[in-house]
């Protein structure tokens, strides 16, 4: 063990009290779930069921949604337990898990709760996704010698560069994993570089998932109110960028009378802080989550509810993805690049890097680089439905080009598995 690694672990195992007092904080605040913080110690709330078990994990939404396609593909073979690590996951992993599929939060990286998890539990074989790497939880994989993959794996630059500072602890780390499958090159050789053992491309299956859902009732009653309204989106976005979206209101209005603005917080919780942002910016709200209708006097129409982003989508055809502009990094363009949406990303897509460079290189989007980009791209887009019909077909066929990568990732992992 390196001395980094053995300094992680005593730290953690005498952070007790304090991560105590951090779940009793996120309780309060709506981000943990009464009577099941006690699986974030490791404690399951749900029995194992008898027989073969595989253990999928993602940290959020995007992660946990990119692993369904292969959970649906597996649960007729064996029993599945997915973690993750956030209430909006918990509640649309509750939606659309196949069933028997069962659902727990991943216990925080304390090796007592990591144990206990993995005691009672017993997994069979591991699936982690992307990049989410605690070294007390793959120590203890490694210790128990389970067959382990991790699937659709990426580094960001600010992550790779993170890991390449500690090289003993990121190899000692990584070695819990038998095989990672990266979703690039650059990706593969990035991992290799730190330690993986098996680092192979088998493609992002973020871009082979199927469309976001959406009920079309729902669909029909917003199209119905929005109308003929010229009308744009702001999806997913982060503090900071709901002030750009009020501004880029202000600057579009007089170019397209009668305007709707719709922004969807990347956390539904904000939606009352939302309104109160543009109010201040002279803009009347409506807030989906208070059952608000949209009115010929709403602007900007808040839609602070969970698991809609398939509705609105669909419903409106210009879309800015948010954490590209205010915040950095970016969300994740394929699902509203796989419903043909005219897609503006900002400066920041390093989360994204690859997506976003081959949306880029085939018109399928278009990169600003502040609050007047987004106001001069919306306008164009806005008034040219040539241009908003080319963007949202182009993205289309790119997402076509990748539908195999979850063949290919289960073709690699279903040996490891010993599933097939």
């Amino acid at each position: 063990m390196t001395m980094l690694r053995g300094l992680y672990a005593a730290a953690t195992a005498l952070a007790a009290p304090v991560l105590d007092v951090w779940l009793a904080r996120r309780l309060a605040r709506g981000k943990e779930i009464a009577g099941r913080t006690g699986e974030r110690k490791g404690r399951a709330t749900q029995p194992r069921p008898a027989g073969k078990l595989i253990w999928f994990h993602g940290a959020s939404v995007g992660e946990c949604l990119s692993l369904l396609p292969l959970i649906e593909n597996l649960a007729a073979h064996c029993n599945i337990l997915i973690t993750s690590g956030t209430v909006t996951s918990a509640a649309l992993l509750a939606e659309r898990l196949p069933a028997g599929v069962l659902h727990q939060f991943v216990p925080l990286d304390r090796r007592a709760w990591v144990n206990r998890f993995l005691d009672h539990w017993r997994p069979d074989g591991v699936v982690w996704a992307e990049s989410e790497l605690w070294p007390n939880l793959l120590g203890a994989i490694a210790a128990r010698k389970i067959p382990a993959a991790l699937v659709n794996g990426r580094l960001s630059d600010r992550a790779y560069d993170g890991w390449r500072k500690w090289p003993g602890f990121a190899r000692e780390t990584l070695a819990a994993f038998t095989l990672v499958l990266a979703q690039s090159e650059i990706d593969r050789a990035r991992f290799a570089g730190l330690g993986a053992h098996d680092a192979r491309v088998s493609g992002n299956i973020k871009l082979a998932a199927r469309p976001l859902p959406v009920d079309e009732a729902a669909l029909r009653a917003l199209r119905n109110m929005i109308g003929d309204r010229p009308c744009w989106l702001a999806a997913s976005i982060h503090p900071g960028e709901d002030y750009v979206a009020g501004a880029v209101h202000h600057e579009l209005t007089p170019h397209h009378p009668g305007l709707l603005t719709v922004i969807v917080p990347r956390h539904p919780a904000r939606g009352a802080e939302m309104a109160a942002v543009m109010a201040k910016a002279g803009l009347v709200s409506a807030r989906r989550a208070a059952g608000e209708q949209i009115t010929p006097a709403v602007q900007v129409y808040i839609a602070d509810t969970m698991g809609e982003l398939g509705l609105f989508y669909r419903a409106v055809p210009v879309v800015f993805l948010g954490k590209s502009l205010a915040v950095g990094g970016g969300q994740n363009p394929a699902e509203p690049a796989a419903l043909g949406c005219a897609l503006m990303l900002g400066p920041d897509m390093s989360n994204f890097r690859d997506i976003a460079a081959e949306l880029l290189a085939m018109d399928a989007a278009v990169q600003i680089a502040d609050g007047a980009g987004l106001a001069e791209a919306a306008d164009i887009l806005l008034q040219d439905p040539a241009r908003r019909s080319a963007l949202g077909a182009h993205a289309r066929a790119m997402m076509a080009r990748h539908q195999g990568a979850v063949a290919e990732t289960l073709r690699h992992i279903a040996p490891l598995l010993q599933i097939g």
